[in-house]
Parts: C-alpha cells; structure tokens; sequence
C-alpha cells in the first residue's frame, strides 16, 4: 500500500463525511521486545495481525506507546518491515518521525517511506518549544522531504508547544498534510480547525473519541487499543449506525479502563504492555527509563479489564 486513500483534503469543509486517510479505528501500538531487550520482531508481527483481525484498519508504530524515544532508527525501520510483512495491505501503517531536530526528523521520513510505511506521524518537536513560525517552517520541511502524507500531532502536554489552531489551518494547504492525532484539550480550538480545513481529525485521547467523532473526526488512534480494539471500534461503528445511545454507553463503559489506562501516574505504554502480557500477548518488558507496572498496579489493570470484557455488547 503506497498511497492512502482520501490523502488529499479539501480546501474547505463540506457535508460529504470526513476523509480517512489512515483509516478509522487506528491503534497506537506498542513495540514487543524479548525478555533481554531486544525488539522482538517476530511478535510484533503476531500483535500487530491480531489488533487488524479485532477491528484496527489502521496501526501506528513507533510512536511514544511504540517507545520511539528508546528504539534505534535501525529498529524502527524494521519494525515498520516486519509490521507490513505481517498485515501485508490489508490496513496502513503510520510511523512516529518527529524527534527535536528538523535534519533527524527528515531522515526518519525518508526512511519510514523506505521501510514501506504509509504516513508519518510528526510531533511538534520537544523541549525547544520553537515559536509558531519556526514550528510550521519544521513541519513543511518534513512534509517536502518525503512523498508520503503527515499526520501532525499536537500534544502540548508532552511537547511544551502547542500547534495553534491558525497555524493548522495554513499547514492544511500543504498537500500532504492531511491529518493531525489531537491531545490537544482544546476542544473548541479542534473544532474552529474542523470547519475551517479538510484536514482529517483523529482522536488521540481514548476519553475524546466519541466526543470528537460526533463533530467530525476521521477516528482515533487509541491506545486502550492495544488490549480492547473491538470495543474501541465498536464505538465508532455504533455511531455510523445511527445508534448514538449504543456508542454513548460503549464509551462510558469503557472509562474506567481509559482512567486505568491512561490517566494515572504511569505512562499508557506500560499500562498497555502490562495488559497485553497478562492477556498472552506479545509485549515484554519496557526498556529504561520506563519501568514496569508493580504487581498492585497490574491486578488493578486487569480487574479493570476483567469488568469491561465481562459487559455484553
């Protein structure tokens, strides 16, 4: 899969439904590794098969769930390798690119599209806190690099910048900038970006889905995916369905894992890999300066688990 259908948005919103260009139900994965350390290869292509065949038609590695800060570019272009080997076309693949350097992030682009990945994931760089100008002068640079669609993600919380909602709307009339992942908790600045650009909306906080979903977004890329993927994308699909009670319970049903998950001390990566091992699946240890969830923490996650998983419909 080289290109992305709907990659290019339109100028200008309309009453046609939003443009997917990823996909709808993305997960944000985690990177398995063996119990020494190593990127496990082999298991993340059995995670990533089975997240496709429970209802993700998106996948994006090598994001900070996936552990980007800790993986070698070599690991993070065969990760994207294996990942593809794995799901072949079924679903696109996105990779994490942006670091805090504008050169290292470019070379991250090209070799993602390389690697066969189908978009990019470019985060504001981090700890610079670059002013609005320099910032959008960064993401044109890496969105000119390469020949493949940018996903932008605005996180301030874990940047220190925000991508502010008139820089966004200038960024939009980049061609192969198409979509942005919003932790942003500006849910009015998301919204005056909605209406104002073609630019497709993904959820990034598990708790906004639906909320985002209902005014327009494409999905979301979850990561309370990882260990629930049909329940996330059965939000989304009760909402396609006209039943918006159905995906409004879903929701609510599914906060106290989103809380376990991703609103506590630890980070949703750990959260997520001490889920995925309970459950059998592969994930490994998290490497340093991560550490692993303690044993109260990891019941708690799979009492949890065992209470929503035990809810019908």
């Amino acid at each position: 899969m080289t290109t992305p259908q709907g990659t290019t948005p339109s100028p200008s919103p309309s009453s046609a439904p939003a443009p997917r260009p990823f996909g709808r139900t993305l997960c944000a994965m985690v990177t398995p590794f063996t119990t020494a350390g190593a990127i496990d290869l082999a298991g993340a292509g059995r995670l990533a098969a089975h997240l496709v065949a429970e209802g993700c038609d998106g996948l994006v590695l090598n994001g900070t769930t996936g552990e980007s800060p800790t993986t070698t570019d070599a690991e993070k272009a065969q990760l994207i390798e294996a990942v593809r080997e794995a799901v072949g076309e079924r679903v696109p693949l996105v990779a994490g690119v942006g670091t805090a350097d504008t050169r290292h992030t470019v070379e991250l682009a090209l070799a993602a599209e390389k690697a066969g990945a189908d978009g990019v994931l470019v985060v504001s760089p981090y700890y610079s806190r670059p002013p609005q100008d320099a910032l959008e002068a960064h993401f044109l640079e890496v969105a000119e690099a390469s020949g493949l669609p940018v996903m932008l993600y605005d996180i301030p919380g874990r940047t220190g910048t925000r991508i502010e909602p008139e820089t966004l709307v200038r960024l939009a009339r980049h061609p192969r900038i198409v979509a942005v992942k919003d932790c942003s908790y500006d849910f009015l600045g998301t919204q005056k970006v909605l209406a104002r650009t073609g630019l497709a909306y993904y959820a990034g906080c598990d708790e906004h889905i639906l909320a985002l979903y209902a005014v327009g977004a494409a999905g979301c890329v979850s990561t309370v995916a990882n260990v629930v993927p049909g329940r996330v994308a059965a939000i989304l699909d009760a909402f396609d369905a006209g039943d918006t009670a159905r995906a409004a319970g879903l929701q609510l049903r599914a906060i106290p894992l989103i809380e376990a998950m991703t609103a506590g001390a630890l980070p949703g990566t750990v959260t997520a890999k001490a889920l995925l091992s309970a459950l059998g699946l592969p994930a490994g240890p998290v490497r340093a300066p991560l550490r692993p969830a303690d044993r109260e923490t990891a019941d708690g996650l799979r009492a949890v688990y065992a209470e929503l998983v035990s809810t019908g419909g």
